[in-house]
């Protein structure tokens, strides 16, 4: 015989998280261990106190002398404890020693899991919050290979024990949906948060935030991850995610720690060569700003979430057609909540006190300066603008055409509200705004609307507006509704 769990199908209970961890408990084939570092054994003392854990723990262990830890799981190049690469070290190691001195050949019929994590939480001085990591490696067959759900949070609670608290919660929640909600990732992510507090959510407040998630093995072999980064967004669960050309989620703090950063917004629907001579020509400029180091700078293309919705629902099938082609040219991609780029601005100044370049089109450029656009801010305006450039930020504006008169428009002659002139003025004259000169004029004709029109209705003459390579996987893919006519 062999031992499987199937995952609930078909309802949506909740049960407590003690009735979570009993459920586990009670569960006469699933067996493993709990490696924690940094809050105590937050997740084991639930199982613990629960009662029948003795058929379902094999041990629990805390490493929190670094000297310790070393000796377990090896030493870090980079001396940091509080990492992916450390998590993966403990779960292949506490793993190891499972598979080692519980034989399977003795107990074929159990499923062998490992839940660890490694957290700092809040410093007493309460300047650095707190965050970490949390993974769990885990059967659902006996015979099976390992599947894994590894994830970075963030805390905002400004204790430690309510911090530990957190984590305790989550972590149960992690164990019970790995092995009842594996059916189901997307209902998995939102179960996370049963029975924390999230009563704040609408206010801005989060006692816990995911903003990493990786799903691997066999359970979750038709999972991707770009769509499980999407739905954190969609849930509130965190304000940005990140991930690299291969298509990985990828921590935003590894990304963006004390990088210069040059970010390029839009809808990227398709990715067209307009969009490229942007990003070039931008970055050209970007790169020979005296306080820029090459080596140190990521290129970010952002996309926010209102870029994403139709009629108030997003297209997960238009969202991988974005993803696939701006990771096809070897692109950084962020998706963010951040309909406002002050706030964009602001998310970059929480990890880097570098250079922060935005690349903006003068149609959008205009909008920036549309008072009505702040109206959730007490201090309007000059609020989002003080947020906005008190870092080291420069716009790097690309020119627009106009389609009538076919006059360049750029920082010189753009057409804004009279009461903004002067305060326009003052970011320009101070060096904040950089013209795009010495660009492509005849992308200024391209834009993405029309082509997606054409791409939809099976029309030619579209194919050479967008970069080398990206019309053949529009059309081999059939990408945004292609149609061959």
């Amino acid at each position: 015989m062999v031992a499987e769990i199937p995952g609930d199908v078909g309802f949506d209970n909740r049960p407590s998280i003690d009735a979570k961890a009993l459920r586990i408990n009670l569960n006469e084939f699933i067996y493993g261990t709990f490696a924690e570092i940094g809050a105590g054994q937050e997740v084991a003392r639930h199982f613990f106190r629960v009662g029948g854990a003795s058929g379902t723990i094999a041990k629990t262990i805390s490493a929190y002398d670094k000297n310790f830890s070393d000796n377990i799981y090896g030493e870090e190049d980079d001396k940091r404890y509080v990492t992916e690469t450390r998590l993966k070290k403990m779960l292949d190691h506490e793993m190891a020693l499972l598979e080692d001195r519980i034989p399977k050949k003795d107990h074929p019929n159990k499923l062998f899991f490992t839940l660890a994590n490694t957290v700092t939480t809040i410093d007493f001085a309460k300047k650095y919050k707190g965050h970490g990591w949390m993974g769990i490696r885990f059967q659902t067959k006996s015979n099976e290979p390992y599947s894994e759900i590894s994830l970075h949070i963030r805390f905002h609670h400004q204790e430690a024990r309510l911090q530990q608290e957190v984590l305790g919660y989550m972590g149960v929640n992690l164990v019970y949906g790995a092995f009842y909600k594996h059916n189901d990732p997307k209902r998995l992510l939102r179960y996370l948060y049963d029975h924390i507090d999230t009563d704040g959510l609408n206010a801005g407040f989060l006692p816990i935030e995911i903003d990493t998630i990786n799903f691997s093995g066999p359970v979750f072999k038709d999972v991707d991850n770009r769509l499980m980064s999407l739905e954190l967004i969609r849930n509130g669960m965190t304000d940005a995610v990140m991930f690299d050309s291969n298509g990985n989620n990828i921590l935003p703090a590894r990304i963006l720690y004390k990088k210069n950063i040059l970010a390029l917004r839009g809808s990227f629907r398709p990715v067209t060569k307009v969009n490229i001579d942007m990003f070039e020509k931008s970055f050209e400029i970007f790169q020979k700003e005296n306080n820029v180091d090459f080596k140190n700078t990521e290129v970010i293309f952002e996309i926010t979430l209102s870029n994403l919705s139709a009629n108030g629902e997003i297209d997960e099938s238009d969202f991988m057609d974005r993803a696939k082609l701006l990771c096809s040219l070897g692109h950084t991609v962020m998706i963010s909540k951040f309909k406002e780029y002050y706030k964009l601005v602001d998310y970059f100044s929480n990890y880097t006190s570098e250079q922060v370049g935005l690349t903006i089109g003068v149609n959008n450029f205009v909008d920036i300066f549309d008072e009505n656009y702040y109206n959730d801010l007490s201090g309007g305006i000059l609020e989002a603008f003080g947020k906005m450039f008190h870092n080291n930020l420069k716009v790097y504006l690309y020119p627009m055409k106009n389609q009538e008169t076919n006059e360049i428009i750029n920082s010189n002659n753009l057409i804004l509200h009279p009461r903004m002139k002067e305060f326009y003025k003052f970011f320009k004259y101070n060096g904040k705004i950089v013209d795009i000169f010495d660009f492509e004029s005849k992308h200024l004709s391209i834009f993405s609307r029309d082509i997606l029109e054409k791409i939809k209705k099976g029309e030619k003459g579209w194919e050479e507006k967008l970069p080398e390579g990206i019309s053949d996987l529009i059309t081999k893919q059939k990408m945004f509704g292609y149609k061959k006519k």
